[in-house]
């Protein structure tokens, strides 16, 4: 089987641009990402349908062109990964987004799956949505921090022992910046 170099990018605004095998897709993969011990949004490995189904529905339905876009990457008809932007609505701090749920299902990694997805997010906040800077949370001791870095991102700041995986497994919260875009 050949494969694609690059993955294809598509950005969705809307919930109903979201089909029924696009939706199970996004499940599947939170599920395999989750249960292979990438750190997406559920810490408790293993997740099944019924914990990622409702999250899943809810982050789709806040969809809007102007405060939250889906971005996500296929290999032909399998999706490779997906991340979530938002900008926050209040004036205050309209010119900064959150980058929210970035991940490569197992199939796909070492592919630049999630380099394409966050230099893609990157162009639609700066292009698109007008935002100055990004903001994201990575759990620390996973390899994100050097993840990001290449990415031009840079740690501003950690919260000591905020996750607890396990009793005897307490890692950082390490917050991240992008700026200027």
């Amino acid at each position: 089987m050949t494969h694609a170099s690059k993955p294809d990018l598509v950005q969705i605004t809307d919930a109903r641009e979201i089909t029924p095998d696009l939706r199970r897709q996004l499940i599947d993969c939170w599920i395999a990402v989750t249960n292979s011990g990438g750190a997406a949004g559920f810490p408790f490995a293993p997740v099944r349908d019924d914990d990622v189904a409702p999250v899943t529905d809810k982050l789709l339905g806040r969809l809007h062109p102007q405060h939250s876009r889906l971005i996500t990457a296929r290999f032909g008809d399998g999706l490779a990964g997906w991340v979530v932007l938002n900008r926050d609505p209040y004036r205050l701090v309209e010119h900064w987004g959150t980058v929210r749920h970035l991940q490569t299902h197992p199939e796909f990694r070492g592919r630049g799956v999630g380099s394409a997805l966050m230099r893609e997010l990157r162009k639609i906040a700066r292009d698109e949505l007008g935002l100055e800077q990004l903001h994201l949370a990575a759990r620390g001791e996973a390899g994100l921090e050097s993840f990001y870095s290449r990415l031009g991102w840079r740690e501003i700041g950690r919260w000591p022992g905020a996750l607890r995986l396990a009793p005897d497994d307490t890692r950082d919260e390490v917050l991240m910046l992008l700026d200027p875009l």
